[in-house]
């Protein structure tokens, strides 16, 4: 009885899930990084991007030569067909990837500070401006997914560092970030010989390019030491990043670019201006990080502007040599990935049979989104209109690609247009149980959003979707009856859901039933089918849905439950009936978070695939929501599919409940940044709880389920 009077406050009104479900807790990117659309969209499609600093203009030079010398960087980075990626921390937010407003603004700002590795969290908490150094920009560049990285010059060691222990955090930061860094070598101001062999003990490789191992002094090509190593060409340097990264080291390459002989006026006139600069910082007492500004700003006063003319030829020669790396680093990847795809597609089934298969929908989604606080029908709204590739079961499958598996993606397109760009989005997934069917359409989908997130108006041709035919699926049930987990999207016909689920039964396989939405989320339930599943992940209306069909009284009302603790009670007590068959079940509780209900161990929810089924004790876990903005939503399609996607990948690495949850809420954070429904950032290292810096997590609650 107490369960009834729950269910008759239970709340049925609940909008799209993944446009409201985690729209109020996801952030983008830490919800404090956030990756240009342009650079979003070069990562996805798997072309060259180039990392550019920003403390050159900031603090290297005075206005407007920092600017010109800026957009002259990114122009010669695009002529090589790279998109460029400058960094910058604007009020409080890290930017990957800079708009020409956002690059002038950094250019005139008088109060930017100089920002390295120990300042971004002073930075980002006090909401200011500044340039980053190279050890800034390695982090932001590595957290967004990009290899390769262009400076002018790297830092060093001090002179007399020996004794004041003056160490540039560039140094340490290329021992513990997977960065190629390509620079002039080292500014010859430092001590050059003890720079080298800090790198060394930091396990850096370094690399002089060209003909010569000679290790360039930032304005002379010669410094009077030696590199390690050397490459000759942009493939020679592309295929020893490649090794790096493969080798999984976790530590960068420094490739030191000679500059142009016909600007090393750097000479002995420059040579001469910095002992004289040096002798003059030491006598005014300057020190730490306003050594470098002060030098080389009192060098081009004595060299009458020929320092200058060097610093910008030499930066220039770096961009055009780092860019024509990054396209051969490019063109190494891509060429990797395809013979190893080749190589796989060219197997007998049984060698390489995968361990995830997911079942359901591929759509093309225009996304837009009002610029205003309500969109009025009838007439022309200003706002924006994105492409992107969507689809539950696509989502999904992208999430679980890009976090280490490779899952059989089973699905249906048509044989048009939409079908050439959605499948060669997806080049990095399995796709060779998709069907592209003559005439037939891809399914499309159109959500209209107001500026703060809301679902206003959703549209959807998803007829394909019931080409997914049992017929056609049982062509797979080799590949069925040997995964570790089959996920099924709601799109699919009810016929292939009961047959997956007859296989699973048979076979004992875990299922994972994502509805998709509240009026698809009754396909299992309709017949016994339902008892074959072993995870679900359904807002609270897919969740009336489900005890509904089950003809569970759950009478109809209008709004939510005020109080988090009845939203919490209604949530358990919707979810109780579905457990006497269900292993998990996750409900996905919009502002109020995620509850993760199931078989109690060790203070906990048994999220780990079960052998056999068993009499157990019953508890869920709360978990509280992340918080986000309106302005750092950028799409709300696929939020949901993330967190589903990652917490299927925690599971079956063997994670803790606490872990797979993060991962989820993690990977859902990311979807929100990025213009794409699964964020083309998305990693392990982008979603691991111990890497991500969260301040403070919310701390999830406990109760029995009777």
């Amino acid at each position: 009885m107490n369960r009834i009077s729950l269910l008759k406050r239970a709340p049925a009104l609940i909008l799209r899930r993944g446009i409201t479900t985690y729209q109020s807790k996801c952030c983008k990117n830490d919800s404090l990084i956030r990756v240009h659309p342009s650079v979003s969209q070069a990562l996805a499609e798997n072309k060259p991007v180039v990392a550019l600093e920003s403390t050159i203009i900031t603090h290297g030079m005075p206005y407007p030569h920092n600017l010109s010398t800026a957009k002259e960087v990114e122009a010669i980075v695009r002529a090589e067909g790279v998109t460029p990626a400058t960094v910058g921390v604007i009020e409080g937010k890290v930017h990957v990837g800079l708009s020409p407003e956002e690059l002038d603004h950094l250019a005139r700002c008088k109060s930017s500070l100089k920002v390295s590795r120990r300042d971004l969290p002073y930075v980002v908490s006090k909401g200011l401006s500044g340039g980053t150094t190279v050890s800034a920009t390695m982090i932001a560049a590595h957290r967004a997914g990009i290899p390769v990285f262009v400076t002018g010059g790297i830092g060093g060691v001090h002179r007399d560092g020996e004794n004041s222990l003056d160490i540039s955090a560039d140094l340490t930061e290329l021992g513990k970030t997977p960065i190629a860094v390509v620079s002039a070598g080292v500014k010859s101001i430092l001590d050059i010989g003890r720079t080298l062999e800090f790198l060394e003990t930091q396990g850096v490789c370094v690399a002089t390019y060209g003909k010569s191992k000679n290790f360039p002094a930032f304005f002379s090509p010669q410094s009077g030491f030696t590199s390690p190593c050397q490459v000759g060409n942009p493939a020679e340097a592309a295929k020893l990043i490649a090794s790096a990264l493969s080798l999984g080291l976790e530590s960068g390459v420094l490739l030191a670019v000679p500059i142009p002989e016909e600007h090393a006026a750097a000479g002995q006139q420059i040579e001469e201006a910095i002992q004289a600069a040096v002798t003059e910082a030491s006598a005014k007492g300057i020190t730490g990080r306003d050594v470098t500004p002060f030098i080389l700003q009192k060098v081009s006063e004595l060299t009458k502007g020929k320092s200058l003319q060097a610093n910008i030829a030499l930066i220039h020669n770096n961009a055009r040599v780092g860019s024509q790396i990054a396209c051969a680093l490019s063109k190494q990847m891509n060429e990797r990935k395809l013979r190893s795809k080749t190589h796989h597609s060219g197997k007998h089934l049984s060698q390489s049979e995968p361990d995830i298969v997911v079942i359901g929908g591929i759509n093309v989604d225009f996304i837009a989104k009002g610029k205003t606080k309500t969109i009025h029908f009838g007439q022309t709204n200003p706002g924006s209109v994105c492409l992107s590739f969507g689809g539950v079961g696509r989502n999904i499958a992208d999430s679980l690609s890009r976090l280490g598996h490779r899952p059989l993606f089973i699905s249906a397109t048509g044989a048009d247009s939409h079908s050439d760009a959605v499948l060669n989005y997806c080049k990095h997934m399995n796709t060779s149980g998709v069907a592209r069917v003559q005439e037939q359409t891809t399914a499309t989908y159109c959500a209209v959003i107001t500026e703060s997130g809301e679902l206003s108006l959703g549209l959807g041709d998803m007829d394909i979707h019931q080409q997914i035919t049992e017929q056609y699926v049982s062509q797979f049930e080799k590949q069925l009856s040997s995964a570790t987990l089959v996920c099924l999207d709601g799109n699919i016909p009810v016929s292939t859901i009961d047959y997956v689920c007859c296989i699973a039964r048979k076979h004992n396989i875990n299922v994972w039933y994502e509805p998709t939405d509240s009026e698809k989320a009754c396909k299992p339930f309709l017949s016994d089918a339902w008892k074959s599943l072993s995870y679900s992940s359904p807002n609270l209306a897919e969740l009336c849905t489900m005890n509904k069909t089950l003809g569970i009284p759950t009478p109809e009302v209008t709004e939510f439950p005020s109080c988090l603790e009845e939203v919490l009670n209604v949530a358990v007590a919707l979810s109780r009936p579905l457990l006497e068959h269900l292993h998990c079940v996750v409900v996905t509780l919009g502002a109020n978070g995620v509850l993760v209900c199931g078989e109690h161990d060790r203070g906990s929810v048994n999220l780990q695939p079960r052998k056999q089924k068993r009499r157990r004790q019953l508890c869920a876990v709360h978990y509280p929501a992340l918080t986000v903005t309106a302005e750092e939503t950028m799409n709300v399609s696929g939020a949901g599919d993330s967190l589903a996607g990652a917490l299927m990948a925690g599971i079956l690495r063997r994670q803790d409940t606490d872990s797979c949850v993060r991962m989820g809420l993690l990977a859902a954070r990311l979807s929100l940044a990025s213009s794409h429904p699964i964020a083309p950032t998305l990693t392990l290292d982008s979603v691991d709880p111990s890497k991500v810096q969260i301040q403070n997590w919310p701390k999830p609650s406990y109760r029995w389920i009777d």
